[in-house]
């Protein structure tokens, strides 16, 4: 029997004493410090794997809406996206992802055709037809469900200048697309995750104006931190004129490499500044993060054992868990 199997047996009984199996499990994997790094990560992601194991995570009262944005690019912005909408909906919860980026990365991600002419964002945003034209299945996943971006979305920032209510586009599809599923006796979606494009343009600005949340990605690199200001400005700004209900409800650090003292003092920094905000969990470079994509697939899917995906799969539940950001 494998590591894995005697783990997942652990859980067959039912839920009941799940919490008591679970602490028992932990208890029993030895401790490992910074002296061996390799044994501690290893530590690590056993505790990970046991507690997030047959885990359901819980449901918010209303729906979560949101955006993922730091203008600054190579962050793990998109990664982000998908990776934690991947565990949300492997969590048991109904997931939205809407990806604002031209590149179309998080739906390559995701598993979902974003050529040319295939019903996408841009649809929604210039020719106003409902997000339900334009919504896909992932495959990976029963609960997650991608509006994707094509090529076409990439002339959509100079299209939406003269455009009639060009800031509110995205949230008034975004609301109507909420109601229309409860009026067809449809599951409510329980997060709605918005990829932005790096940039603070009108695709971004349309973004925060949907959103109620945003959720910063932050690179454990000398650069993090640059250009942060001005991404907190733009988001007050919106606040102000746009959508009142817009805060900064989490940051995750991504890319982390705990060998280095540049990561920990960057994070460090960013747990000064944004202590509330800042989730324990952090996010390793990892091989397999980068290689999923290239599947189709996020890393969730693709090496649900790996560090990467743990670590995701962990910092999905920890955002679960943040009712104050609500």
């Amino acid at each position: 029997m494998t590591a894995d199997s005697s783990i997942g047996s652990a859980f067959e009984v039912g839920s009941q004493d799940r919490e008591e199996r679970v602490q028992a499990l932990l208890s029993s994997i030895p401790l490992a410090d910074e002296t061996t790094p390799l044994a501690a990560q290893l530590a690590e992601d056993t505790r990970r794997r046991v507690s997030l194991q047959g885990l359901q995570f819980q449901r918010p009262e209303s729906t979560r809406i949101i955006t993922v944005a730091n203008q600054k690019g190579g962050v793990g912005k998109t990664t982000t996206t998908v990776n934690l909408a991947a565990s949300l909906a492997q969590g048991g919860l109904n997931v939205l992802v809407i990806d604002s980026d031209p590149q179309g990365n998080a739906s390559t991600a995701l598993g979902v055709d974003h050529r040319s002419g295939i019903p996408s964002i841009y649809d929604v945003l210039v020719n106003e037809e409902p997000l339900s034209y334009a919504v896909a299945q992932c495959p990976d996943f029963e609960s997650l469900l991608v509006v994707p971006a094509t090529i076409d979305l990439s002339g959509a920032e100079i299209e939406l200048v003269s455009l009639v209510s060009r800031e509110t586009r995205l949230r008034r599809a975004v609301d109507e697309y909420v109601k229309e599923r409860a009026e067809q006796g449809l599951p409510r979606l329980d997060y709605v995750l918005v990829d932005c494009p790096p940039s603070l343009g009108l695709l971004t600005v349309n973004a925060f104006v949907t959103g109620r949340e945003v959720l910063i990605p932050i690179q454990c690199e000398y650069y993090a931190l640059e250009g942060l200001s001005q991404l907190l400005k733009t988001i007050q700004m919106i606040q102000s004129h746009l959508n009142r209900d817009l805060h900064v409800s989490t940051i995750l650090l991504t890319m982390y490499d705990a060998r280095t003292n540049l990561a920990q003092q960057v994070a460090k920094e960013v747990r000064d500044h944004f202590g509330s905000q800042t989730l324990a969990t952090t996010i390793p470079r990892s091989v397999r993060i980068s290689e999923a994509p290239s599947y189709g697939q996020t890393v969730v899917s693709y090496e649900p054992t790996s560090t990467g995906a743990l670590a995701y799969r962990q910092a999905a539940f920890e955002l679960t868990q943040n009712a104050s950001a609500q």
